[in-house]
């Protein structure tokens, strides 16, 4: 993992808005209409170039994909793995719930509406396909020279989040074919050099969707699960290039149902990853900086605080920017934070909270906000 040793690094969390004609493919790929695969394999190589070098004339240092190949950070594992067939049922935004209006727009969204969560029907194992090999080979293939390469990947506990289990009956046993089935995929990106983010909503979001009937120390126990698959099932990879996203849920609802992050982050600091990305600049969240006034950092981790929010078009200022890494280098030290985002910029195919041109915009603003803080800190 990078660190910010010379100036203060920025990042973002994964997902940015895909080419319109890229989004129609990805559509009809979701609704089992054909589709020419070479060419929808060559769309994807081309797209991931240009977005890469959109993140670089931003100013972004550590750069992803896109996520251009997937059709969500979510559902993509049913074309890895085997052992989906059907449907999940859909589980219940509490905060929503307090207010149906809302819910019925949030849920209306045309990414969100045409996304399709398969259930558990069988034996969990990957395909064997060459997907990620392709992911690799195009973010590599990508021209410029970033700081730093990273790809998404699903955490075990993220597939058992939105797949319903209909096949093992025990959610150890669920959880931990999901780990081994997903193994390979980590261990490939890391091969190359690669960062390996670990996407775990499953962590907070869970609590008030999935698991919001349980108590807090039941949801913990849970938690701890969900993070000890993670250690399972990246224990030949070096930490180093590990980073994890924990993930209150980027849909623009209430939220006040969220769990605070004092009550998750001491667990979630125990993983293995050096990196652990949160939601840090929202309303909801923006508050909570003050966990390090009582939570060590462990040696060797870096934060990554979201500095800019994923879901308005409002473009961060500069100063505030600034402002946000400055909470955290005064709390854990300059050198172990990274700037980066709330969540993506395009979570499911045709859903974007944000205009493609703001993001860049706002990439920008991040890069800017970086430079201003390091000309304090450094």
């Amino acid at each position: 993992m990078q660190r910010s040793t010379e100036r203060f690094l920025t990042t973002h969390v994964g997902s940015l808005p895909r080419p319109d004609d890229l989004v129609r493919t990805m559509f009809a790929q979701e609704e089992g209409v054909p589709v020419d695969r070479a060419a929808l394999a060559e769309r994807v190589r081309a797209a991931v170039a240009e977005v890469v070098g959109h993140q670089l004339d931003a100013g972004i240092d550590l750069v992803n994909d896109g996520e251009m190949s997937k059709p969500s950070y979510a559902s993509y594992p049913k074309y890895r793995l085997t052992g989906f067939d059907g449907e999940s049922v859909t589980f219940s935004y509490r905060d929503l719930d307090d207010f149906p209006s809302m819910a019925q727009r949030v849920m209306s969204d045309p990414g969100r509406s045409r996304r399709k969560t398969p259930a558990c029907t069988g034996p969990v194992a990957p395909t064997g396909d060459d997907a990620v090999q392709h992911d690799v080979a195009n973010l590599l293939a990508a021209d410029g020279d970033p700081t730093g390469r990273f790809l998404t990947a699903a955490s075990p506990g993220l597939v058992a989040l939105f797949f319903d289990d209909q096949h093992y009956g025990s959610y150890e046993d669920y959880l931990l074919a999901i780990a081994d089935a997903m193994r390979p995929e980590y261990e490939a990106i890391a091969a190359a050099g690669i960062t390996v983010q670990l996407d775990c909503p499953d962590l907070a979001m869970g609590r008030h969707v999935r698991y919001a009937d349980l108590s807090d120390e039941q949801f913990l126990a849970r938690l701890r699960q969900n993070l000890e698959a993670i250690d399972h099932a990246t224990a030949g990879i070096d930490p180093e290039l590990l980073r994890l996203h924990v993930c209150w849920g980027n849909y623009d609802g209430p939220h006040h149902r969220d769990i605070p992050f004092a009550t998750i982050v001491r667990d979630v600091l125990r993983a293995r990853p050096a990196a652990i990305a949160f939601e840090a600049a929202n309303p909801r969240h923006a508050h909570e900086f003050t966990v390090f006034d009582d939570v060590a950092l462990p040696d060797g981790t870096v934060l990554v605080p979201g500095v800019l929010e994923s879901k308005t078009n409002v473009i961060e200022h500069p100063e505030l920017v600034a402002q946000r890494i400055a909470r955290y280098a005064e709390r854990v030290g300059a050198e172990n934070v990274v700037a980066g985002t709330d969540c993506g910029y395009g979570t499911w195919v045709g859903q974007a909270a944000v205009d493609p041109q703001v993001v860049w915009a706002k990439f920008a603003a991040l890069a800017e906000g970086a430079r201003l803080a390091s000309d304090r800190w450094f």
